[in-house]
């Protein structure tokens, strides 16, 4: 467990229109060049990179309009990328390479971190040195709480159910009685935008954060389990 701050320097980046979360699972399709020797070099090295939600930009790398119909590009000729200080880091658990030009990655989330500075290398990756923020501490879910537990519990039960065996977008260990974990499985299986998603990895606080995971399935009208 991460329990001091750390630095991270020249850590690559992956910016998504997607958040990722400690222990989450994120499977990822690499074709872009940029991201393939990226990918390569991480997974050759067992280090991992660092996952960042875009506030500008699309996940796939494409020249601006001016320059496509015929304009004078500006900059580097290719859309500009904006993306949220807070992200997490992602370790690479296997690679496939069906065919030339693509990989076919899983990960999983480890450790959040703030960026302290980046920059953009001339073929488009963006690097970054960054500090680790600390972990959740592990704390108990409270009574009132407990119902978005009980009710995770029973959305795990309908997917493995429906799924047969497939891989489930929750891997164990479960761990039911900690805050941090539970509300950051319901963000990532909750249809919330990405923003709402990026200011719940972003908080401190575990207990904040599933009293807002509670308070969403309560808008979105999920019925939760009576407390016992």
């Amino acid at each position: 467990m991460n329990t001091s701050p750390t630095s991270v320097h020249e850590l690559p980046l992956f910016p998504l229109q997607s958040v990722l979360f400690p222990d989450g699972m994120l499977p990822m399709r690499i074709f872009e060049v940029r991201y393939l020797d990226m990918i390569g070099k991480c997974h050759k090295a067992g280090t991992p990179f660092g996952v960042v939600c875009l506030t500008q930009g699309s996940e796939v790398r494409q020249r601006e309009p001016s320059a496509s119909r015929g304009g004078k590009p500006s900059g580097d000729g290719f859309a500009n990328e904006a993306f949220h200080p807070v992200g997490t880091l992602a370790r690479i658990t296997a690679l496939e390479r069906p065919q030339a030009g693509l990989m076919v990655i899983r990960c999983i989330g480890t450790h959040r971190f703030q960026i302290d500075s980046h920059r953009q290398l001339p073929h488009g990756l963006w690097v970054a040195d960054a500090t680790l923020l600390a972990d959740d501490p592990e704390l108990p879910v409270p009574d009132d709480l407990v119902p978005a537990r009980d009710a995770l519990q029973q959305l795990l039960r309908a997917i493995e159910r429906q799924m047969q065996g497939a891989d489930v977008p929750v891997q164990q260990p479960y761990r039911w009685n900690d805050c941090g974990w539970l509300a950051n499985r319901w963000s990532e299986l909750l249809p919330l935008a990405p923003d709402v998603k990026q200011r719940f990895m972003s908080l401190d606080s575990p207990l904040l954060r599933l009293e807002l995971v509670a308070d969403a399935l309560d808008q979105m009208g999920f019925q939760l389990p009576p407390e016992t």
